[in-house]
């Protein structure tokens, strides 16, 4: 057990260098974005499946709440959190739809959506970039690789070298919280 407790880390610490080596500027260029947005007035939203659903919650609350300095909330809002919205939509339209619909009737031009999922092909994550496009919200992805769909219709795809599933979850939820010290230090004033 212990020579498989290193051989998982050892990969997940290869991992995580490659982002840092390979993915600095892209993830910057993230920050920037969701600065932007929040400073004026817009709000990021999160969507994903499964475990990309749990981190969309989490990296909410890290900006509603704080990740390492005190400081105003955030306006963040993971579309994977309303059981009623998501099983109404999911009931009436099809699971498909549940993020897509969602979008459609929160976001504003200006908006960020951050969309999760390791494959890049999940069809309702693809539907919410698809309607973020066409209100002039800008859309970030995070996948793994190759970056399936999504890689080509994001406006910018973070997509972190590997194909397991787990790593890739890994390795984004690292880089929801570089976007979240960075984003905090951006609107602290703190950078």
């Amino acid at each position: 057990m212990e020579d498989k407790i290193r051989q998982s880390l050892a990969e997940t610490a290869e991992v995580l260098k490659c982002v840092a080596d390979d993915m600095a500027s892209q993830i910057a260029e993230a920050a920037r974005r969701c600065l932007e947005c929040l400073r004026a007035g817009g709000k990021i939203l999160l969507c994903g499946n499964g475990g990309s659903a749990s981190q969309a919650q989490h990296l909410a609350g890290e900006l509603v709440g704080r990740f390492r300095r005190e400081r105003r909330g955030l306006p963040a809002l993971a579309l994977t959190a309303d059981s009623a919205i998501l099983s109404a939509i999911g009931n009436d339209y099809g699971f498909e739809e549940v993020f897509r619909r969602q979008v459609e009737a929160l976001a504003r031009p200006g908006d960020v959506l951050i969309a999760l999922s390791t494959s890049g092909n999940a069809p309702n994550v693809l539907g919410a970039v698809e309607e973020a496009r066409a209100r002039h919200v800008y859309t970030l992805g995070l996948t793994g690789e190759p970056g399936g769909r999504l890689a080509q219709s994001a406006d910018l795809c973070l997509c972190v070298p590997h194909r397991q599933t787990s790593t890739v979850q890994e390795a984004h939820l690292a880089i929801g919280h570089l976007l979240c010290e960075l984003i905090e230090a951006g609107m602290t004033g703190t950078d």
